[in-house]
């Protein structure tokens, strides 16, 4: 793809999403969704393979219907009350209808069916936009009418999305596809705080794109898109394995690493607003995302390929230090000490 066409693309997208995140008029908002997902359909088909078009398709008609799902939600509400405020969703229909557009844009369960599919035919840079980036406008329209939004039904498809992230991500030999669900896992845990805690829901997203954009970009500098590759790319960058294996228990959640920051403080949070089952069904579905972290990891850093003793290493060899993802790596794993800091911060 020409520089110039890129460089027009990113462009759009990032205008886009500031465009959703400064609108206070549902017009606005919905201008800038369409803006990130005209802007995303070229990036998606750029790799002239089919599976990248049949991505780029399926994506497309998901969140045009997603969008128009969300014009009809404004319209009807602009119908009763006179308004296109995007905080005075004042009617129960409006509000459903603008909750389930949203969770389609998001792939939050059981709206999630297209995520795995669409990842799995795109190169592994525009997997990182369509993981972190694409997830910020919702978010921001969710924040916004979050007072108007059902607190039973989010809970529902919040501990839906942690059990379906983790039971989908266990037989998949696909890095991929593991993102997607493991994506559709974390968004469980922001959704289901996000009716009692938005800041907590800040936070968790916060620690979600750190720790996924670390994840993506030393599968970029490993060319790792499989578990077969994974198991053989200690040869190329030994190190950044290594590392990769600890970013892979931070997005578990396992303690000392950053990502139990965010899964303690919201259990913390569930518990107190006296959802004791709903807690215990989070916690315990995460073994099941947990468990194909750790067989990942153990495949990619605790084994080892047949190989004769004078291969040639190649981790010896001077890399280029990628100082984008040396950050995010430190920040997915080392931040759990700054904890009373981060608070503050939210």
């Amino acid at each position: 793809m020409s520089p110039y066409a890129m460089s027009m693309l990113l462009s759009s997208l990032s205008a886009g999403t500031i465009i959703t995140l400064m609108s206070t008029h549902w017009f606005l908002a919905w201008i800038g969704l369409e803006l990130n997902t005209l802007a995303m359909v070229p990036l998606m088909s750029k790799m002239q393979h089919p599976r990248a078009t049949e991505a780029a398709t399926k994506y497309f008609l998901t969140q045009a219907t997603a969008s128009a799902l969300l014009m009809f939600a404004a319209a009807t509400n602009a119908w009763y009350t006179g308004e296109w405020t995007i905080m005075n969703m004042q009617t129960t229909a409006s509000s459903l209808m603008l909750m389930i557009a949203l969770m389609i844009k998001l792939a939050v369960a059981p709206f999630h069916l297209w995520l795995p599919d669409v990842i799995q035919g795109l190169d592994l840079m525009t997997c990182l936009i369509l993981s972190t980036w694409q997830k910020l406008a919702p978010f921001a329209l969710l924040i916004q009418v979050n007072s108007e939004l059902n607190p039973t039904l989010m809970t529902f498809m919040g501990v839906l999305s942690i059990i379906v992230g983790g039971w989908g991500g266990l037989n998949q030999p696909q890095i991929r596809k593991m993102m997607a669900y493991s994506s559709i896992a974390h968004l469980g845990w922001m959704i289901i705080v996000l009716t009692h805690s938005s800041n907590l829901m800040m936070l968790n997203l916060s620690f979600y794109l750190i720790m996924t954009s670390s994840m993506f970009l030393m599968m970029i500098s490993l060319t790792s898109t499989n578990v077969n590759k994974a198991a053989i790319s200690w040869t190329k960058n030994l190190p950044l394995m290594s590392m990769m294996m600890i970013v892979l228990m931070s997005l578990g959640g396992l303690p000392p690493t950053s990502g139990f920051l965010p899964k303690w403080l919201i259990l913390e949070e569930i518990v107190k607003q006296n959802m004791t089952l709903i807690a215990t069904i989070a916690a315990l579905s995460t073994m099941l995302s947990l468990f194909f972290y750790l067989r990942l990891s153990y495949v990619m850093s605790l084994t080892t390929s047949p190989t004769i003793a004078n291969s040639k290493t190649l981790w010896r060899l001077k890399m280029d230090t990628n100082k984008v993802m040396s950050s995010t790596i430190i920040m997915s794993t080392m931040l759990l000490p700054l904890t009373p800091t981060i608070l503050n911060l939210f």
